[in-house]
């Protein structure tokens, strides 16, 4: 190298040219030919190899190689043919000037580093939409996993970036920053708290993307459509969306509707508060007439005799309502809807099923409804407890029963008025 630098210079000299000038050229001319031969290794790595790649990598039939493509790791990774030619021939092109020399090759090593940190999270990220699409995925969400990563090499080069800069090795800045231990967790608590709740939340299968969850202390309720390292976020069914610290779902409580979702039914608990004035033995004329009904044709002609029989035998004078057995009207209004419901199409008849009269309160008396139907979806859901209740309460009145209802103002209106009369 030295030989061709004298060459060059008494050429330079010879054609008329001092030593000063003859330098400056050399320097110039050195400049110029790294220059060319940077730029002819750019447009080599991008316009030959990189689309060279590509063209493979579109002839094939697998996708995972389309994703990384697609996240430009190959288009990241071709910046770093310049800099590693301007890397090596600054010094083979100016053994003179080492100190010079080793400036430029420490920011071109920075500018290497930088480039490969983009190249591993374009890389990892392309990892990440890979794993997204295999059906495991689905209960295993790594989002945070792969934030941790992310932390973990953006950090690693900062300290070797902050080593070139001042001379030392990373591996003594790292035992320097062990003293830093304290002030290091207490700027990353909500990463760490995320991180190890993520892992319980992934190992105990609590919460997965697409789950639909409840968290009134958040304000949350619908589908969780992301887990990462330090949220959840939820869009709520109002279309707003949420973010949850992830530790939140462990530390706190939480509902978490998959598995009513995957299973059979969703359940109807609800309860019709019957007047308890309107409560009364049955009549043989509204036992004629509920007879008709039927569904408790049946019941009603075999209680009927059941009655009648253990009545008699026991001598019960019928001329008084409390003597012996009698049939009540909440009582047939409860089988009902049992035998009502027993016939819905829209109700599942394999989980539990349970028609019940619940402690009277000042409301009146509960009759609850435990059964599940066997649509689940939100809106079918909906209409098929409406539909269920619209029948039960337009049916009510034809067992001489009312439901309970608070006075209003047009029941003190009409009070008033009868008063006067």
């Amino acid at each position: 190298m030295e030989n061709i630098e004298r060459l060059f210079e008494e050429w330079l000299i010879g054609i008329g040219l001092n030593s000063s000038f003859a330098d400056a050229a050399y320097i110039i001319a050195n400049i110029l030919g790294i220059a060319v031969i940077s730029v002819f290794t750019d447009w080599f790595a991008k316009r030959i190899i990189l689309q060279t790649i590509k063209k493979v990598v579109r002839n094939t039939k697998v996708t995972w190689d389309d994703i990384i493509v697609e996240r430009k790791v190959f288009n990241r990774l071709s910046h770093l043919a310049p800099a590693i030619v301007i890397y090596y021939f600054i010094e083979i092109a100016f053994p003179n000037a080492p100190g010079w020399v080793g400036l430029v090759q420490r920011g071109i090593y920075i500018y290497i580093i930088l480039i490969t940190l983009l190249v591993i999270d374009s890389f990892v990220n392309a990892l990440h939409e890979i794993y997204t699409q295999a059906p495991i995925s689905k209960d295993r969400p790594i989002k945070g996993y792969v934030q941790v990563v992310q932390i973990i090499v953006y950090f690693m080069g900062v300290i070797t970036i902050i080593a070139v800069l001042i001379g030392k090795s990373p591996g003594t800045l790292l035992a320097g920053l062990g003293a830093l231990a304290a002030v290091l967790m207490l700027v990353f608590k909500d990463s760490i708290l995320g991180l190890v709740a993520g892992i319980q939340l992934s190992l105990n299968k609590m919460v997965k993307i697409g789950d639909w969850i409840s968290m009134p202390a958040h304000g949350a309720d619908g589908d969780v459509i992301e887990i990462t390292l330090n949220t959840v976020k939820v869009q709520n069914f109002d279309k707003t969306i949420t973010t949850i610290p992830t530790y939140a779902l462990v530390s706190e409580s939480f509902s978490n509707w998959s598995g009513m979702m995957e299973s059979d039914g969703r359940r109807i608990k609800r309860s019709l508060y019957v007047d308890i004035r309107s409560i009364h033995f049955c009549s043989k004329e509204l036992l004629d007439k509920l007879e008709k009904v039927h569904v408790l044709s049946d019941y009603i002609k075999s209680r009927r005799k059941e009655v009648s029989e253990y009545n008699t035998s026991k001598g019960v004078d019928e001329s008084m309502m409390a003597n012996g057995r009698r049939l009540t009207n909440i009582g047939v209004f409860r089988r009902y809807i049992e035998e009502y419901l027993k016939n819905h199409p829209q109700i599942n008849q394999d989980m539990t099923f349970l028609i019940r009269q619940l402690q009277a309160t000042e409301k009146g008396v509960p009759i609850e409804i435990y059964v599940f139907s066997k649509e689940q979806r939100w809106v079918y859901f909906e209409n098929i407890q409406s539909d269920i209740f619209d029948h039960l309460l337009a049916a009510i009145p034809e067992f001489e029963l009312s439901i309970y209802q608070n006075p209003s103002g047009n029941d003190l209106q009409q009070f008033i008025k009868n008063k006067s009369i």
